[in-house]
């Protein structure tokens, strides 16, 4: 029996058999993260000769920046149980992680990593960072993409369940991104 939230919020998608959505969204959670480690493997092979790409690094803090607000004000209106409102949120910090990750990888597809110059406990701190904050996108993907296909399939129970780690660690992810950027950003060439 449909819980009063599932009667006054159906899922978005029609029910059935998702088994498509399953495979789809699974794919993408693994084929994601390959893809970037490919990227950083093979930089030579996705090189466009006089791309203007600098800019990038700041684009990318803006929107880790919005997907954090995003997803803090999707938070505070599931608190308020405002469905519709943080139905609007999440997909706009989805989207927003969409746009951040194909400006990410556009940037670095063309630019070579840039060092850190930092010298003592901040380049430390800034170390500590930045691999958490890698090593935690990476499980973002696979994350944020199944707390995703719960809530469009009206299984919120399970949407619920996997929001409760997906919220923290994809916030994590986008504060951490936008530091990350402010502490190597005076080293960019």
């Amino acid at each position: 029996m449909p819980t009063p939230a599932e009667q006054l919020h159906p899922p978005v998608l029609a029910p059935g058999d998702y088994t498509r959505y399953k495979i789809i969204l699974g794919a993408l959670g693994v084929v994601v993260p390959l893809l970037v480690a490919v990227l950083f493997s093979f930089p030579s092979l996705f090189r466009i000769p006089g791309a203007q790409v600098k800019f990038l690094p700041a684009v990318n803090a803006v929107l880790n920046s919005l997907t954090a607000v995003c997803l803090l004000a999707g938070y505070y209106f599931i608190r308020q149980k405002q469905v519709l409102r943080h139905r609007a949120m999440m997909g706009t910090a989805f989207a927003l992680g969409a746009l951040f990750l194909l400006s990410y990888v556009a940037y670095h597809s063309q630019v070579d990593s840039t060092k850190f110059g930092g010298l003592g406990a901040v380049r430390y701190a800034y170390f500590f960072l930045l691999l958490t904050h890698i090593g935690l996108a990476v499980v973002t993907v696979g994350l944020v993409l199944f707390t995703l296909y719960f809530a469009l399939t009206g299984q919120y129970a399970k949407h619920k369940a996997i929001a409760r780690w997906t919220f923290p660690v994809w916030l994590y992810v986008s504060v951490t991104g936008v530091v990350v950027y402010f502490l190597i950003a005076p080293y960019y060439t």
